[in-house]
């Protein structure tokens, strides 16, 4: 089998993978609900505000990534499907980053994290 072949087939395993199914599917239902909907609107009128308090010298742009955080938290809170999202998402990266972990340890031969600082961990050299 060819590196291509072999990347097609993980690419088919990524996409049948639980977390994406569950990503799929709260995305399908966060899509559905008008609520979640509006209030993704409000936020992104925020953001767009904040751009433009920040591009016109109103606030830094500590103060608009603040804000900015703040108004994503709250939106996640008043929206179940919007917040069942994030997790999945959070979940589906998650396995992203494990899949590019590996492969980059059998390309560099450096496990995933590694600092090659091994007094902060029990060594792997």
């Amino acid at each position: 089998m060819t590196l291509m072949e072999k990347t097609h087939e993980l690419g088919e395993m990524i996409k049948n993978c639980p977390e994406m199914q569950e990503l799929k599917r709260c995305e399908a239902a966060q899509a559905a609900d008008e609520e979640a909907q509006a209030l993704m609107k409000e936020f992104n009128l925020k953001r767009m505000n904040l751009v433009r308090d920040m591009q016109s010298g109103k606030i830094t742009r500590e103060e608009a990534t603040k804000s900015n955080n703040e108004a994503f938290e709250e939106l996640v809170e008043k929206s179940p499907s919007i917040k069942a999202y994030v997790e999945a998402k959070k979940d589906f990266d998650a396995v992203v980053q494990e899949v590019n972990g590996v492969l980059n340890y059998y390309i560099t031969g450096q496990e995933p994290g590694c600092t090659h600082d091994c007094g902060s961990c029990g060594g792997c050299h």
